[in-house]
């Protein structure tokens, strides 16, 4: 894999999202649509208790991240694996978001930024998690290949 397509591939990502943008719609390719999200879809009453179940795991992800990252230290796969830490993170706080908002219907972000930053906000945060797991995911991939020895 060249590293030259690493920025085309992330330059066609938000090319890909930003035609909302120009096009004057709203940003709404990365969020859940309405009809999602409604008790109604739901038939709990209360909300889906499952996305409460995955919070945990995720947390435990989290950890089991950066202690391996902590473990492994230097070099391109200890990189990678912080780099991977991080996404989980910035993962889990959006998953509690979502859950705040499922259960009490305050979305975080518009509420501290408004409506269209708030938008904004959580676009960014989907597009730094994936960007920080393939970022990582690229650094254990490049250190795991193996060098090409001249045989004699």
């Amino acid at each position: 894999m060249h590293k030259a397509i690493l920025p085309i591939l992330f330059l066609g990502i938000i090319s890909f999202f930003s035609i909302g943008v120009f096009a004057h719609q709203p940003m709404v390719l990365l969020q859940a649509s309405h009809a999602a999200m409604s008790q109604d879809s739901m038939n709990m009453g209360n909300g889906n208790w499952t996305g409460i179940i995955e919070l945990p795991f995720l947390l435990v992800s989290v950890f089991f991240a950066f202690a391996t990252a902590a473990k492994l230290k230097d070099g391109k796969v200890g990189k990678g694996m912080r780099l991977l830490a991080w996404g989980f993170l910035v993962m889990a706080v959006g998953h509690l978001h979502m859950q705040v908002q499922q259960f009490t219907g305050i979305n975080l972000f518009a509420k501290l930024l408004g409506k269209n930053l708030g938008s904004l906000a959580w676009s960014l945060a989907l597009l730094t998690t994936w960007g920080l797991s393939a970022l990582g995911w690229y650094n254990i991939f490049d250190a795991s290949r193996i060098s090409k020895q001249p045989t004699a």
